[in-house]
Order: C-alpha cells, then structure tokens, then sequence
C-alpha cells in the first residue's frame, strides 16, 4: 500500500502495491493550505491506514481480487452489519417460495421427465428452464421415483412370499430320494423304534418331544440338535408326525440315520385312528370353504389398496396368508392329549427351531396347575420381537373380540412349549380352540388372519404359565439384526417368519446356528446339493 501526494499538493492518492488498483483519493481544494491542516490530515490518514490494510487483507482472502472501491466492501459487510440477508440466503429463500407453490399444482400430463439429475441439469441448460418449471420437473421427477421404489417393494415382499411358501428343489430331491429309498431298501423300512422299545414311547420317565412336519432336512437339524445339546441323550424320545406323503421319506431318514441311545418314532397322520373328520373339524371346514383356499393360495395383490398400505403392513398381511395355516399339521398340537393318550407331559417344537442347551430341566419347571409353559412375548430386549400384545393378532372393531379380549394383555409363542397334558385333559381347551375357529369362519376371518397362534391366545386364556425368555429366542426369521450374543447363549432359537435357514432368503449371518447341525457327509444330502 502507497501513500501519493502530488506536488501542487492539491490531491492525495492511496494505491494497492501493483499501483493499478486506487483505493483513496482525496482532492484539496486549489488554495494553499497551512502544515497544521496538513498534519491534521496525515494524523487521521495514520489512524486510517491500519483499518484500509484490513479491509484489504479481506478481500485477498476471499479471493475477490476485482474490487477497485470501498464500494466491494459494502456489498460484502454491509448486509452483516445491517442485519440483512445476502444474496445466497434470498436465493434459497426465493426457491422455497417457488417449491411451496408448485407442490398444489398438478403436473401437466404430457410433462416429459429427464432419467437422471445429469439430464436434468442438460435440459435445464439446453432449454432454458425458470426456477418454476425447474421445481415442477424436480417434483414430478421426485414423485415418479417414490413410486417406483414403492412398487419395488411390494415386489420384492411378494417375491419373498413366494420364495417363503416353496420348496426349494435340494429339499424336494431329498424327499424323493428317500422316498425311492424307502421303496427298495428293507433296512429304510426296518420299525421304528425297534420292538423291545415300543414300551418307551409311553413311559413317563422319559423326556418326550412331539414334532409335526413335513420336511425332513428340517426335522433332522430339530432331532439332531436336542441329541446334541443333551446331557442325557439316552432319556430323549422323539414323536415326529408327518403328512401321508412325507411318510416314508421321513421314515427311510430316521431308519438310516440313527440318533441313539436317543429314540425315534416316525408316525403319519392317517396312522391315528382319533384323527378322523368328527373329531377334528378344521379338515372339514378348510375343504368346505372355497373362499379360506382363495384366501392362502389365490391372488394377494388383488383387492388391495397398495396405495393406502405401507409396505410392513402389506408384508404382516402376506405372511398371515401362508398356506401353511391351513395345514392339519399346523393345528395338530391342539390335539396331543388325545394324540398321546398315555403321556403326562411333552415338549412341543415347531420345525424351525434349534436347540443349544439341554432341555431336561424343561420337565422339573413347576407349570403351577397350568396346562402350557410358554415365554411371553410382551417383554424383552428386543422391542420389534418382544412387544406383541393381543392387539397385535386380532381385529378389536369386531364386536365379539372386544368383548372378550383384552388389547393390553400379553401375548406369549408357540414354538417350544411345555404341555402337562393331564391337567389339559381336565379343561375345554380343545372345544373353545374349535368354537373360537368357527366364528371366525362364519365372520370370513374377520376375527383374526394369522394362523393358528390367535385362537390358540384364547383357547389357553388363564392355563398359560410364564417361563424365563432365556429358553426360547424368537425372530430369527423375520429379524436381520438379531443380538447374536444372545443368539448363542439362548436354549432354543426360534427362525419364526418368512426367512427359514433353508432358504436363499434366510439371513446368512443366522443361517450357522442351524446348518451346524445339517450333516453334510451324507450321501442324500450331497447328492441334492443342499445349500452348498
């Protein structure tokens, strides 16, 4: 910075460095002045330089190299000192004004809309769009993608349902290879349990599991896992029921792969001479109903509003309509006390579960003169899991259910639950279970849609005892980030939901705990490649 005075001290200049850039001129009028006034005024230039060199220091800076005047200055400090907004902050206060207008407009129909923001910007340049249709084309473009990804969505929640309801082909090869087995080797044919064990299969002494499924590498892993766990293998006795065209498949595997000194008994359901169509009601009114059989296995997108469903609605709708729920084999457990007429107590287990620690001190539990030891699950660590009240399964607007019922209370699993079947034989659970099931039929399954868990939470209503969460973790079927620590320390995990261990859709970072028990060295197993 450069102080000029001229010789005829008629003007004084103040100059950047490069002299190319004059930040002060003062001119003096055409009269002489004394050396006081001069003194007075090289005085007030001192005090003023230091603030000018500031200033300048500034603008370097901010790289605004072009400000020939004090005038760059106000422009930049002059809205901060004042208290008003710069030209940034009215930009973005002006494109809000726009936003906000165009939101209560509809989008023209013929409105053509770029693929990307790159094209937008490209048209944005090559037609020369004001900040209005800029906003419109921005909202239509915004709007187009939701409903794309919405529509994504609830493709891949019914892809997954339909994953979920199949067979995947490994697990179908197994059961014709055994079944073929079954046919040509008497040894996959030998009885089960063999003779001079018959007399355990009603012996109270020992620890007995009823399981009910029709797939075999499933129910292996089951059986496989309890012996596994067991600190007296020798005392567990096994009931697996199955469907008639399973039979001998799930037979021809328990014949070949033998899990003693623990006991196996493979039993179809047509082999129970209880079951018949007077004693169990359900058969007659899934084959009867027309609309129950649409209602699983017809079309779940027709009917519904998917522009009113949020996609976890869609998906809880979905799964309560697997055709699973209107198996016999589903609804089989209402029917043990009858089933197994000469047992005081059995372990129930669905087909989806694993078991990491022993489970005989499932038999000392005190039940406390109820009929079903469960885990509640209204309570836990997990609130996505464990926070299912009544109000989660059943439809209160329906007169009867909200008589009944309360939404508050607490709901408790199926899955692994300790029946004392001889204090069940004493109540009417069985006849409340079928009553329950018939007004929901009559209402066209209004009452509730999931399964066979809701009439079951009110045919046990009063008889359930509460047992410590420890014993059964559920989720791991529907729940991507279930607590792995407690995943290992938990006595029975639970894969519940669409996403079953068998299948692609299982979660791969759960799948371990279950394919620890599937033996890979067997020749069934290798020759249908399953899950390699």
């Amino acid at each position: 910075m450069q102080l000029h005075i001229s010789p005829s001290m008629r003007s004084i200049t103040i100059s950047s460095s490069n002299e190319f850039i004059d930040l002060m001129k003062i001119k003096v009028a055409a009269r002489h002045i004394s050396y006081r006034t001069l003194f007075h005024t090289i005085l007030i230039l001192a005090f003023l330089l230091p603030f000018v060199f500031i200033l300048t220091a500034v603008v370097t800076l901010e790289g605004v190299n072009k400000c020939s005047s004090f005038d760059c200055f106000g422009r930049r400090l002059g809205p901060r000192l004042l208290g008003r907004i710069d030209d940034s902050e009215r930009l973005v206060r002006d494109f809000y004004k726009i936003l906000n207008e165009v939101s209560t407009q509809e989008i023209p129909d013929g409105l053509k809309l770029p693929d990307s923001f790159s094209q937008l910007v490209s048209d944005m340049k090559n037609n020369h769009y004001d900040a209005k249709t800029f906003a419109l084309v921005l909202r239509a473009m915004v709007e187009k993608f939701e409903r794309e990804l919405r529509e994504s969505k609830f493709a891949e929640l019914m892809n997954k349902h339909f994953a979920a309801s199949s067979i995947p082909k490994g697990i179908h090869c197994l059961s014709l290879r055994l079944t073929d087995e079954y046919s040509s080797n008497a040894h996959a044919r030998r009885q089960l349990p063999s003779p001079e064990l018959l007399p355990v299969l009603s012996d109270n002494a020992y620890h007995h599991f009823v399981l009910a499924t029709d797939n075999i590498l499933a129910a292996s892993v089951v059986v496989s896992s309890a012996v596994q766990s067991s600190s007296k293998p020798e005392k567990i006795v096994f009931h697996v029921i199955t469907d008639k065209k399973t039979y001998a498949g799930m037979h021809s595997w328990f014949a070949l792969n033998s899990v003693a000194p623990a006991i196996v008994e493979v039993k179809s359901v047509h082999q129970f001479d209880w079951l018949t169509r007077e004693n169990v009601p359900v058969l007659e009114a899934v084959e009867s109903h027309n609309s129950i059989r649409n209602y699983y296995h017809g079309n779940h997108i027709a009917g519904a509003n998917l522009s009113e469903t949020t996609p976890r609605t869609f998906a809880s709708k979905l799964q309560s309509r697997s055709p699973k729920y209107i198996s016999l084999l589903n609804h089989l457990r209402i029917y043990l006390p009858e089933l197994f007429p000469n047992l005081d107590k059995v372990v129930f287990l669905d087909d989806d579960i694993v078991i990491q620690r022993d489970l005989s001190p499932l038999w000392d539990i005190d039940l406390n003169g109820k009929v079903n030891g469960a885990v509640e699950t209204c309570r836990g660590e997990d609130v996505w899991v464990m926070s299912k009240r009544l109000r989660n399964y059943f439809n209160f607007s329906h007169p009867l259910i909200a008589k009944h019922l309360d939404p508050e209370e607490c709901a408790w699993a199926y899955g692994m639950n300790i029946f004392d079947l001889r204090t069940w034989r004493k109540t009417n659970i069985r006849e409340t279970y079928h009553s329950w099931l018939k007004e929901n039929l009559k209402s066209n399954l209004t009452m509730w849609k999931l399964g066979t868990l809701p009439p079951a939470l009110i045919a046990f209503k009063g008889h359930v005892q509460p047992i410590d969460s420890s014993w059964h973790m559920l989720g791991l079927g529907y729940q991507s980030n279930t607590n792995l620590d407690n995943a290992k320390k938990a006595a029975v995990i639970h894969y519940n939901g669409q996403s079953k261990p068998w299948l692609e859709i299982g979660f791969e970072h759960l799948r371990p705990f279950w394919t620890k028990y599937v033996n890979y060295s067997n020749d069934f197993i290798k020759n249908c490649h399953i899950l390699e």
